[in-house]
């Protein structure tokens, strides 16, 4: 498996009451490591970056990579709506040792596709340290547009992106439009087997919180063109897939890691709410139906 390709784990950010759970996060390292993923990702949307603040961010970073120790890729989230505060974060990551850093839109201020381009230009401008965009349009407003992409695959420090798209329209317009080397990871589970058949490198995944083994080989597969293992995987999961978003994320994924016994706590921060009664029943029904209880 080449680097950066594959299975990657949003990584939840485990809390007790309200606290980071140092050893909470250690733990879930080590399971998805003995799972078989093939990178971990701190600090993004599902390791809830919006509520931790400089301190924590950059201490779960730092101890991620500890943790993980060179056994797989840390592609670290390092991405703000202010460049200079994306900066200071990727500078941060770097330091920690972070195998790549992934940088999402900016947020809520609505850039032209310009002020785009200049924002993630500057960053890797900035710190030489391998950069994955992230286009996560329904949580940023904005879309990345593939045209965009392909103006920043130009810079050499920029690599490759995440899509959360879920557009394999747009997905297969980036990589027509980038160079052949630039990494495609899909951003939604339910994309992911999919965008590896049209040259997709991998996935940012969220339900691989709770089986890395399952995810994992739904990719290696895919990329392999073993269809009948993927399309297995890929069924096999999209339940639970779905359910990972039936209450707002991270709330399911966490509450699903509590009911396994790999996190004490399964609550989000605020304003991010715990998975509500009618979604935890449903993955207790669906957990049970993979034999996961």
């Amino acid at each position: 498996m080449e680097r950066f390709h594959g299975a990657l784990t949003a990584l939840v950010t485990p809390f007790i009451d309200g606290k980071l759970d140092e050893k909470g996060l250690v733990d879930l390292i080590e399971f998805q490591i003995e799972n078989g993923i093939h990178g971990i990702v701190p600090c993004g949307t599902t390791g809830e970056s919006a509520t931790l603040d400089f301190d924590e961010h950059k201490r779960v970073i730092d101890l991620t990579v500890r943790t993980v120790n060179g056994r797989v890729p840390v592609v670290a989230g390092t991405g703000a709506n202010n460049t200079l505060e994306a900066i200071e974060l990727t500078e941060s990551a770097k330091d920690s040792g972070a195998d790549a850093v992934l940088s999402v839109a900016p947020y809520y201020n609505k850039p032209s596709q310009e002020g785009l381009y200049l924002h993630f230009k500057t960053i890797a401008e900035a710190v030489d340290i391998p950069v994955v965009l992230y286009n996560v349009p329904g949580r940023t407003v904005i879309h990345i547009l593939p045209e965009t992409v392909a103006r920043l695959a130009e810079i050499d420090n920029i690599i490759g992106i995440k899509e959360a798209c879920a557009s394999l329209e747009q997905i297969t317009d980036v990589i027509r439009f980038c160079p052949a080397d630039f990494i495609l990871l899909s951003g939604d589970d339910f994309t992911s087997m999919p965008t590896a058949l049209i040259g997709g490198k991998g996935v940012i995944s969220v339900i691989s919180n709770v089986d890395p083994s399952g995810m994992s080989r739904m990719m290696e597969a895919a990329m392999k063109g073993n269809l009948q293992v993927a399309n297995e995987e890929h069924y096999r999961l999209f339940t639970m897939m779905k359910l990972m978003f039936k209450s707002p994320s991270p709330g399911p994924a966490k509450k699903a890691l509590e009911m396994l016994g790999r996190i004490q706590d399964g609550s989000p921060r605020l304003p991010m709410t715990p998975a509500d009664e009618q979604t935890t029943q449903a993955l207790v029904e669906e957990m049970s139906r993979l034999g996961m209880l």
